[in-house]
């Protein structure tokens, strides 16, 4: 493949990553949104930390079973209720790092 065709292929890349983030921006920046779809937009960060890190926490095995007896499900209960008291990130990670550790130890 000649240096040319790598170029083209990359600029595409750069270009059909970048519209799909430009696009919103450019269309809905004039606007004034509903009050209702700024609250639906604040939780789309929360529903797609649910969806990667449920599966993780609480199924196991091929094919998928439910386990809620997992170190990570029990490492995960008492390191949100930290993060939930504190709002502290550092403090959460090194919380959740030092009760994955002890049930590693168990």
């Amino acid at each position: 493949m000649a240096e040319y065709d790598y170029l083209i292929i990359v600029l595409g890349m750069g270009f059909v990553t970048y519209l799909p983030r430009w696009a919103p921006l450019f269309f809905l920046s004039r606007r004034s949104l509903p009050q209702w779809f700024i609250r639906w937009l604040d939780l789309i960060p929360a529903a797609i930390l649910s969806a990667l890190l449920m599966p993780a926490l609480l199924t196991n095995g091929e094919p998928r079973h439910l386990d809620l007896l997992k170190p990570e499900l029990l490492a995960a209960v008492p390191t949100l209720l930290f993060a939930l008291k504190t709002k502290s990130l550092g403090g959460t990670v090194i919380v959740g790092m030092l009760v994955f550790w002890l049930l590693a130890q168990i």
